[in-house]
């Protein structure tokens, strides 16, 4: 079936089943859309004239066009996904070991085995990968999750009805059950009456971590298994699923983020902590039930070692099951021993993810004992042992997040009380640093037993009381403290001496004078601000020369290097980094940042993993995973990597089983390549970005930077923008626990998060944020460096997915459309021209970059969705216009708020994106 089939069946349903209002709503909407095609002075004209119409409506008929339109977006999303798993399972199907998919992990081991790579090496490169997604609560999923299970319904209709083997009657009953989901997506309100809490937050990651996630890791296994031997043949030996590296691990900031988000307290995290410990249990006893109906192995068909009768004979006391199964089983040892392992799963707190893994590594060890390799090796048992690995008994590894400034306040408090320091606050880095040291060295605790505290301080330390009870029990299930605006290294050392106040760090001088230590948490500094990554190799490297610190990564190195040497995590900060200095800039510093913090820890012998903290959208850092690895500096290739996953990509992602799968094997091919680059199992393979290209473009990015500040800066921007943009409204719409604010009083840009400032410009079709400021920087050049681009573009990865990434969303702009908000407001006209002007220098000098004759004519697909969606876009962007206008009378009517909330879910729908 082809992807136009899929549209056309989606969209034709919805008009089928529509009454009522709705009807009146298509045939609006129908009547409406031929205006906003062509373009030039064709397409403004008809713009204008459906602006017009649009005025003349009711905010109940506005409310129920935008209605109609944000289901119908919803099912072309769905339809969009069911064609892309369609496509990649075709892709497949042909696919061989000597041809591989592109982008496939087949490709990567490939691409080793070419580049001299035996599969002994190969294997140990995989060991040594280090892959972990962290799933965040990022206000950016504007889907209620009650829409996202009937989204997902169509996407397995449509995937029913391209089965070529599907009976008349199957296929009648899709389409029944099509109409059944359309009809009841038309009931089914759009906006959440009330705002998600953190349990709410935690809850929706469950459902992708105990559904497609829990899956597509063992898909992921399977095809590493099957790639290894297929490219290496019988040169791989044995490889068996059961022998490999987990790879990829999962992470997770719901319920530990509290950076700006009261409501995430301590009792949240240890509520966060239980939930993801009982759904793994689920999952685990549920497997392990699989697992008891497969192993029927009886002993009077076979000698059953030794040791797997003395491991039933140590836990006689944890069976889980009734008298009469386990009478049924008496001959049936490896039965028996499940059903104790589900028994200490359930009922014994001091049971382990590692305790898990080794008895069933025991159980492998005997069924191959026995002669039963394959069901040991491939089968069952093997995909559990591959989730154990994965999964533990936590299903994510949990962070704690907050804000350098409130470690500042909490310390203060505890050298006041503490007597050593009565204003912290007030000293200078130096005086600082001098306390800290001192104290952490000192063993003594500084609060005095019956001492009081603040809200605040009682509240911080309670969190990490909570990280020490959860790591008792399970030392995994939280591993990282990130300290959001890092400035100086005194803000890493504070959360030490929080964490040594709290019994999570204990530091000893040796007779040799000598500093050891034990660490419960990598303490991750997050470099967010243009100034903050210039400095950050300065302020790395300092931290590495303080001794007491050098015992923190000796303490971490011993759990999470694979050698023992120090570790270190260090987080990049890609939101606020393009709110602060604008896109070219945000990603220059970026790159500059990996490579020169990365070669400081490579001087020092440490071993590090840095931490992407990249947004959904490429004005934070969003776009393909996968190239942005490819193009990070040969430095930062060490086979550790972590990412931020949020809002509606996660949905994208992980709401498909084949999409999860897909995503996963891009990232391990990505990982598989670079690895080898950067050197993880030998010299490094490096292919240097060109000097010219790296001195030209940091030139450019300060006249990026440059005309990013003077438009933000400028007296008129900040009233025209709360005016006409819906940042206000974004604030009050319920998608997420976390506020749009750092600050309670009025809202400005410094306190705007950098997820609703790019959301805003993407509802008003400027998509700014991924663009603004590259004209000034391009259309400037003379011949001779645009000569230079043009070879760094051919040849250098990272400088050729910035351009990409900039043309895909100038492409999904429409800027005729936003000049509809911009002129509601008297600066409008002015600001518009500013924004249109560096527009147009950026689109001509990318197309004499590319040699294109427009954007995206390399990416076809991609274009002509966007010009399909597009007048239908803009109805939602003209409704939405009148409805902002109507909302700054003085006199606004009742309901329109919950239009306006209504018209945001619609353009995020249409745009698939929202911050």
């Amino acid at each position: 079936m082809e992807a136009r089939d899929d549209y056309t069946f989606v969209t034709g349903v919805l008009d089928e089943v529509v009454e009522g209002p709705w009807a009146a709503a298509r045939d609006q909407a129908a009547g409406l859309v031929g205006l906003c095609g062509g373009d030039g002075d064709t397409l403004v004209r008809g713009l204008t004239e459906a602006r017009k119409q649009l005025a003349g409506a009711s905010t109940p008929a506005l409310l129920e066009l935008v209605r109609y339109l944000t289901v119908r977006f919803h099912l072309l999303n769905n339809a969009e996904k069911a064609n892309i798993a369609r496509v990649n399972r075709q892709r497949e199907i042909s696919e061989t070991f000597e041809k591989p998919r592109s982008e496939s992990i087949a490709e990567g081991l490939k691409t080793l085995a070419r580049s001299g790579l035996d599969a002994e090496r190969t294997m140990l490169l995989l060991t040594r990968l280090d892959i972990q997604p962290t799933l965040t609560a990022h206000p950016t999923e504007a889907r209620r999750r009650s829409l996202q299970f009937k989204l997902r319904e169509v996407t397995e209709i449509l995937q029913r009805r391209s089965d070529q083997g599907g009976t008349p009657g199957e296929m009648r009953r899709a389409d029944s059950r099509m109409r059944q989901v359309a009809k009841l997506m038309m009931a089914t309100d759009e906006v959440r009456a009330r705002r998600l809490g953190v349990i709410d937050e935690v809850k929706n990651g469950l459902h992708f971590l105990t559904g497609t996630i829990w899956d597509a890791v063992l898909m992921l296994a399977r095809d590493v298994a099957d790639g290894l031997r297929g490219v290496h043949g019988a040169k791989a030996g044995s490889v068996s699923l059961a022998d490999l590296p987990p790879m990829v691990r999962y992470r997770t900031w719901m319920g530990g983020d509290r950076d700006g988000n009261p409501r995430v307290t301590a009792e949240m995290t240890r509520r966060t902590l239980s939930l993801l410990a009982e759904a793994a249990r689920e999952k685990i006893v549920a497997a392990l039930e699989q697992l008891r109906q497969e192993l029927s192995v009886s002993d009077r068909r076979g000698e059953v070692p030794l040791r797997l009768r003395e491991a039933i004979a140590r836990d006689e006391g944890f069976i889980e099951g009734s008298e009469d199964r386990l009478a049924h089983a008496q001959h049936e040892p490896f039965r028996i021993r499940i059903m104790q392992m589900q028994g200490r799963v359930l009922r014994d707190p001091t049971y382990s993810s590692s305790m898990l893994l080794s008895d069933l590594q025991e159980i492998r060890s005997c069924l191959k004992l026995m002669g039963i390799d394959e069901p040991a090796d491939d089968g069952p048992l093997a995909e559990l042992i591959v989730r154990v690995r994965v999964f533990g008994l936590y299903l994510a590894s949990l962070d704690i997040r907050q804000h350098s400034g409130v470690h500042e306040r909490v310390v203060g408090e505890l050298l006041r009380l503490g007597g050593v320091e009565r204003d912290y606050a007030a000293l200078d880095e130096s005086a600082r640093m001098e306390i800290l040291r001192r104290e952490l060295l000192n063993p003594r605790p500084l609060l005095p037993r019956a001492a009081k505290v603040s809200d605040q301080t009682a509240e911080a330390l309670d969190v990490l009381r909570a990280v020490a009870e959860a790591q008792a029990k399970e030392p995994n299930c939280i591993r990282g403290y990130i300290v959001s605006m890092t400035h100086s290294i005194s803000d890493l050392f504070e959360v030490l001496l929080m964490m040594k106040e709290t019994g999570l760090f204990r530091i000893e001088r040796g007779e040799d004078g000598s500093l050891s230590a034990a660490s419960g948490l990598d303490v991750a500094p997050l470099l967010e601000t243009i100034d903050d990554l210039k400095r950050g190799p300065e302020l790395i490297g300092a931290l590495f020369d303080e001794p007491v610190y050098q015992a923190q990564m000796s303490a971490r190195g011993a759990v999470e290097s694979t050698d023992g040497s120090p570790f270190q995590e260090i987080m990049l900060g890609y939101s606020d980094s393009n709110k602060d200095g604008g896109f070219l800039m945000a990603n220059v510093a970026l790159r500059e940042a990996q490579e020169k913090v990365c070669t400081v820890c490579r001087d020092r012998g440490v071993a590090f993993r840095l931490f992407h903290g990249r947004g959904g959208t490429v004005g934070r850092g969003g776009g393909r995973a996968n190239r942005a690895i490819l193009s990070m500096p040969a430095a930062a290739h060490n086979g550790r990597i972590r990412f931020t996953e949020q809002g509606e990509v996660i949905s994208f992602r992980y709401g498909v089983p084949a999409i999860a799968r897909r995503h996963l094997e891009q990232i391990v091919s990505a990982m598989i390549v670079s690895s080898r680059r950067g050197g993880v199992v030998g010299e490094m393979d490096e292919k240097q970005a060109p000097r010219e290209a790296l001195e030209l473009v940091d030139g450019l990015s300060r006249e990026a930077m440059r005309a990013y500040r003077e438009l933000i800066e400028d007296e008129q921007f900040w009233p025209w923008f709360t005016a006409v943009s819906p940042v206000k409204h974004i604030g009050g719409l319920p998608i997420a626990s976390r506020p749009v604010s750092r600050s309670k009083g009025d809202l400005t840009f410094d306190t705007l998060r950098a997820i609703p400032w790019v959301f805003s410009w993407i509802q008003m079709r400027y998509l700014a944020p991924s663009w603004y400021g590259l004209g000034a920087a391009l259309g400037g050049l003379d011949k001779g460096g645009l000569t230079k681009l043009r070879d760094a573009y051919g040849g250098w990865e990272f400088f050729r997915t910035v351009i990409n990434n900039a043309q895909r969303e100038m492409a999904r702009a429409r800027l005729e459309t936003a000049r509809f908000y911009a002129t509601e407001h008297e600066f409008g006209e002015r600001i518009h021209n500013i924004l249109e002007a560096d527009f147009r220098k950026a689109e001509a000098a990318i197309l004499s970059l590319t040699g294109q004759k427009n954007l995206l004519e390399s990416e076809p697909v991609i274009a002509r969705s966007i010009a399909a969606r597009n007048p239908w876009t803009d109805l939602i962007n003209l409704a939405q216009v009148e409805m902002l206008k109507r909302a700054r009378a003085d006199d606004a009517e009742e309901g329109l708020q919950q239009a306006i909330f209504a018209s945001i879910n619609a353009v995020a729908a249409a745009m698939q994106s929202t911050g």
